[in-house]
């Protein structure tokens, strides 16, 4: 019978002893984890199991239970739904123009700001206001703003050059533009500026001075120093402006209800109305599901292209 010393004893003790503390900080942390673990499975993850099996029936809130109707919905959407392609096509004009202008108007606030002058402070506080404004709120705003009787860009455009504007909200050619406008009021100074600020502090100082020193001046320095560091910031803005700008929602249900003539007609708009305006459950469930497929897709080629371009520090190729 093999005898254990008392420095083995000791070692095994202290073994069991950090075993259990391991194991009821990992239950401690599990516990603290656990509230949001039932919110995200009532909230998140039930809802999507749930409309991930609608999308495959045909289902109202007023007509009784869900009925098997395998790929039924898809092939309507992709072949029998006249708003289905506009819908998209309109969402996707949206966000080509309100990508690159928000993302490159960030950017162009936060080297603003970035620059050490005196009431820097003040204007941060200034830009990023717009972003705090509720969205119903702004868009109200904007509607009084773009009103062709009595807004205040179509008086300005009276005063200043004898013409009569625009009808912005009330013109199929120019509703959407008075989107995008809207738009990058709220978008330039938010989020994405401060993450822009950031990342311009990130950069180290010591760069900029060799750059200096070979004779770059401002334009190279931003060109080879200021760009290839930010990379990574410019890259995380771009995936959550693509799929901010695809899901818009809110300022075209407020401003103009889609309209006029559907011609702010988006596809999340179109998604909303099915679902809570025709009561179609099943049909809604699989244009949010066709939806999230095209911005998954969209974020895998912006990561697969982000290789290319995309410079980390300390990264090892």
């Amino acid at each position: 019978m093999a005898v254990v010393s008392r420095r083995e004893r000791a070692g095994l003790t202290r073994w069991i002893g950090a075993t259990t503390a391991r194991r009821r900080e990992a239950l401690e942390g599990y516990l603290f984890l656990l509230p949001w673990l039932i919110g995200f499975l009532v909230f998140v993850g039930g809802p999507m199991v749930s409309s991930f099996l609608l999308s495959f029936t045909s289902y109202t809130l007023i007509g009784g239970t869900p009925r098997f109707i395998g790929l039924g919905n898809f092939v309507k959407a992709l072949t029998g739904d006249k708003l289905f392609w506009p819908a998209l096509g309109r969402t996707f004009y949206y966000a080509v123009i309100v990508v690159p202008f928000g993302v490159g108007g960030s950017l162009a606030a936060a080297l603003l700001l970035n620059q050490k002058a005196r009431g820097t402070t003040l204007y941060r506080t200034c830009f990023f206001l717009p972003h705090l404004t509720p969205i119903v709120a702004s868009a109200l705003l904007w509607r009084w703003i773009f009103n062709p009787d009595f807004g205040l860009v179509n008086y300005t455009i009276w005063r200043l050059f004898g013409i009569k504007g625009p009808g912005w909200f009330t013109s199929t050619e120019w509703a959407i533009p008075a989107l995008i406008i809207m738009a990058l009021w709220g978008a330039i100074g938010g989020n994405r500026m401060i993450i822009f600020l950031a990342g311009l502090q990130g950069v180290p100082q010591e760069l900029y001075e060799a750059a200096e020193i070979d004779g770059a001046g401002a334009w190279h320095k931003f060109r080879n120093v200021t760009l290839p560091m930010i990379s990574p910031t410019t890259f995380f803005n771009l995936v959550l402006g693509m799929i901010a700008a695809l899901r818009v929602f809110a300022s075209a249900f407020v401003a103009t209800q889609g309209g006029p003539a559907y011609a702010t007609w988006f596809f999340a708009l179109h998604i909303y109305t099915n679902a809570f305006q025709y009561f179609n459950m099943g049909y809604a469930s699989a244009l949010a599901w066709m939806f999230m497929v095209i911005l998954l897709s969209f974020t895998f080629i912006q990561f697969r292209s982000a290789s290319r371009w995309v410079y980390y520090a300390g990264e090892v190729k």
